[in-house]
């Protein structure tokens, strides 16, 4: 080991020997990348645009349309002593609820990726 080390000590400290280093440096390059903006076409920006709009209003609406029936099981459920009925109308709420959120934030997460890309 001591014999590598002496080799590199040697090596490092002799004058004549240029490491990384160039004669005379080179100018630095100013910008490497081109300018590009990204854009979606127009003929796929507009009907994407629609077609999500299209399926997150109507899955918003389905979602709401199972939270109000399952308001409706609970009321119904809990009135007639039928407890799965009711179970299970307060199971749509909650899973209603997660639907409605879910949709929405994919929906809005999509809409952004494709205003980021449209400019």
């Amino acid at each position: 080991m001591s014999q590598f080390l002496s080799t590199v000590g040697a090596l490092l400290s002799d004058p004549h020997l240029h490491i990384l280093a160039e004669d005379p440096p080179k100018p630095p390059v100013t910008n490497p990348i081109p300018d590009f903006t990204p854009t979606l076409p127009d003929n796929v920006k507009n009907p994407t645009g629609t077609i999500l709009g299209w399926t997150a209003g109507g899955g918003l609406a389905l979602a709401t349309l199972g939270g109000l029936v399952g308001f409706a099981c609970v009321g119904i459920g809990e009135n007639t002593d039928r407890g799965g009925l009711a179970a299970r109308g307060k199971k749509a709420i909650v899973m209603s609820l997660v639907a409605g959120i879910g949709i929405a934030c994919i929906a809005g997460l999509v809409f952004a990726a494709y205003k980021m890309a449209a400019g």
